[in-house]
């Protein structure tokens, strides 16, 4: 199954709504979305500095993915950037393939 990092960055409405439940709260919530198309939590990190929080979730494909960002920027309480992962393996498997291509001017 496809593996997708979300980097989240609540509003100041989130972050009441966070302060407010606490963040073992925003993990069960994440574990549900994750769960509801399919998919599965694999971690939920808090984080100082650009990023408020870091998910990584198995999902069953991007549209899936797409429907849990929208859903969460929706809400108003954060906004959600994602992030296709990749393993060794499948970078591996890249590495063998040879795309036609020619570089601009060439």
């Amino acid at each position: 199954m496809p593996k997708y990092m979300l980097r989240v960055n609540y509003t100041a409405e989130g972050a009441k709504g966070l302060v407010k439940d606490g963040g073992s709260k925003r993990r069960a919530i994440a574990q549900q979305a994750a769960e509801s198309v399919g998919g599965r939590l694999e971690s939920f990190y808090f984080a100082f500095g650009d990023t408020d929080a870091f998910v990584v979730a198995d999902l069953p494909d991007a549209s899936s993915a797409a429907a849990i960002a929208l859903t969460v920027s929706a809400s108003g309480g954060a906004s959600v950037q994602t992030t296709v992962l990749m393993s060794p393996e499948e970078v591996d498997a890249a590495a063998k393939k040879s795309p036609l291509y020619a570089a601009p001017g060439r």
